[in-house]
């Protein structure tokens, strides 16, 4: 038999192949987990419908779901790429997971970009999940999509270098703990439901450099009151984006 009639022919697939394959892998591991399914689903779900329906928080002048939708969104968008992703990191990385995937062909940079998509693909369909039900409550949102898609890809930079630096630093249960405590308190103090006009001034100003505030006050600015672009938050989210994803490539370990 002459050379070349094997089939298939051994050898790595086309890097982009792995890549999709990985990433869909990621995806279909995310969505069957129960417990990510209830930070990045069921919890900001039963937020939006529950603060929009009954009047718990005073969210000022206008209803209710067109101060709280956008605040929702930026929490579904850090409960996907940075509470979700660094527990499940974490727990990869503990049971050796990503060092057998770093020594297969894929390449480590290829493993993190898969991850990232599908960060992003749970994002659209959390997206799409929760503007269904704020228009169902009465959301009328308004300004630039495009400014809301640069939010949003900002944010979702910032949370996913913070969560990987977590996952590739900490233990797997110090992981799980201080991410689950940063999400309460997050969730809290970072504008999602509570306005930071509620907090006293001294502390407002820290407040607002979160990541997760710039997301949520960014995005309420362009969804509720019509701005073009909130550059002062978006600058914010490019700077812990820069430095969440500088610092997770520097100090990732995968061991």
């Amino acid at each position: 038999m002459s050379a070349g009639t094997y089939a298939p022919r051994p050898g790595a697939a086309p890097l982009p192949r792995m890549i999709a394959a990985q990433t869909a892998l990621e995806t279909r591991m995310l969505l069957r987990n129960g417990e990510q399914l209830l930070l990045t689903v069921i919890i900001p779900t039963l937020l939006l419908v529950l603060f929009s329906a009954v009047d718990i928080v005073d969210t000022g002048p206008g209803a209710s779901v067109d101060f709280l939708a956008p605040g929702i969104l930026a929490l579904a968008v850090m409960s996907t790429a940075f509470t979700g992703q660094a527990i499940a990191t974490g727990f990869e990385r503990r049971y050796g997971v990503l060092k057998r995937l770093g020594a297969s062909p894929l390449p480590r940079w290829a493993l993190m970009t898969a991850k990232t998509l599908s960060v992003l693909v749970t994002e659209v369909l959390q997206i799409v999940l929760l503007t269904v039900i704020a228009f169902a409550l009465g959301w009328s949102p308004h300004g630039n999509p495009l400014a809301v898609l640069l939010l949003l890809v900002l944010g979702t930079a910032a949370f996913s270098g913070l969560g990987l630096l977590m996952a590739g630093t900490l233990k797997a249960e110090a992981t799980l703990a201080a991410a689950n405590l940063v999400f309460l308190l997050l969730l809290v103090g970072g504008g999602v439901i509570v306005p930071l006009e509620k907090f006293p001034d001294a502390v407002q100003s820290v407040l607002g450099l979160l990541p997760v505030s710039a997301l949520s006050e960014g995005l309420r600015d362009v969804l509720q009151h019509g701005a073009s672009m909130p550059w002062a938050q978006a600058g914010i989210l490019a700077v812990w984006a820069v430095l969440g994803l500088g610092a997770a490539a520097k100090f990732f370990r995968w061991e």
